[in-house]
């Protein structure tokens, strides 16, 4: 069964036990205003509430992903008005770092730009399809700000040397460039990209719900561990999932 509801930033689609959240200000390459920053959070967190749902695809409708921060909220995001420019940076970085934290897994499908904030949700989800147009990369320096709140993320993904060399440079990456440094899962044609990605998802449906979600949540959680604690973690699942197969499917 498949169903659709929009708001006028974001597209949402259910396929099947798959919700599809498209960002939808094409005409702006979906750059993230405070307004589209809050439906990415507020539909991403109803997909982990819903109990139908059992993986997750973020896209971006027309010819880019997203071009990250919208640049003409910066007038209005200044030490004058500090409380605001606050809860931006705080909708921002919840935004950004809660893909992870989710319960169900995320696949990006991404076409042309993901720049910046864009990169940053790219490669913020589980997985990530790249689109062979994919124009990708960190330009915050070369317009006089940091890429504070997408720097941590683009560490982990990448690696220190390499990654300080794309915030500091700014460089645009294409798509077989990704795939080599480890960004991407898979690379496209630009038409494929969304279906690619639903695949995906679909197969992450199959697998027994409360099976997916632990094997996630262990997933992160031992990162940053010790050895010892991590195989601790892994340990303590391991007791535990033997009651998986009767709880879920």
């Amino acid at each position: 069964m498949t169903s659709t509801s929009q708001s006028s930033v974001v597209l949402v689609e259910t396929q099947g036990a798959v919700r599809i959240i498209t960002m939808n200000r094409p005409d702006k390459l979906n750059a993230l205003n405070t307004e589209l920053t809050q439906a990415i959070y507020d539909a991403l967190l109803a997909a982990d509430n819903d109990p139908s749902v059992r993986a997750i695809v973020l896209a971006g409708n027309g010819r880019g992903f997203c071009a990250g921060a919208d640049l003409s909220e910066f007038d209005t995001l200044t030490p004058a008005n500090q409380d605001l420019v606050e809860k931006r940076a705080d909708l921002t970085c919840r935004t950004q770092a809660m893909m992870q934290g989710l319960s169900k897994p995320v696949v990006s499908a991404v076409q042309g730009a993901a720049v910046g904030g864009g990169a940053g949700l790219a490669i913020g989800c589980d997985m990530m399809v790249a689109a062979t147009n994919l124009k990708f990369g960190y330009p915050e320096l070369k317009h006089s700000i940091v890429p504070a709140l997408v720097m941590t993320g683009l560490q982990r993904s990448l690696g220190r040397k390499a990654a300080f060399e794309m915030i500091s440079l700014g460089r645009l990456i294409g798509a077989d460039e990704a795939l080599s440094l480890g960004l991407c899962n898979r690379v496209v044609a630009p038409q494929d990209v969304l279906g690619k990605a639903v695949e995906i998802a679909e197969a992450w449906s199959a697998a027994n719900s409360l099976a997916m979600s632990a094997a996630k949540a262990l997933y992160y959680a031992v990162e940053d561990l010790p050895y010892a604690e991590a195989m601790a973690a892994g340990r303590d699942l391991n007791a535990k999932m033997r009651s998986f197969r009767g709880d879920a499917k």
